[in-house]
């Protein structure tokens, strides 16, 4: 979905973004841009904060099938089988 930004000191700060950057065009000064508030932010979350979500996920996936033969499965898809 499109950004459209109609704010003019938002327009003239990634203008001179652009160009002290050198960037090739305004959409890339920005996604940059956007791209490095992203991972200050995301560090700055605690590690204990970040785990938890990371164990959130490993819990919904859950544990592995302990019947699964991955060689038999790695055979079959290189046609070894």
């Amino acid at each position: 979905m499109p950004l459209f930004i109609r704010d003019e000191d938002v327009t003239a700060m990634a203008e001179e973004l652009t160009r002290l950057t050198k960037a090739r065009s305004k959409t890339e000064a920005v996604r940059a841009a956007l791209r490095r508030e992203l991972e200050r932010t995301r560090a700055g979350v605690p590690v204990r904060e970040r785990l938890a979500r990371i164990h959130k996920k490993a819990a919904t996936i859950g544990l592995p099938n302990p019947d699964f033969d991955m060689k038999a499965h790695s055979d079959a898809m290189w046609g070894d089988a």
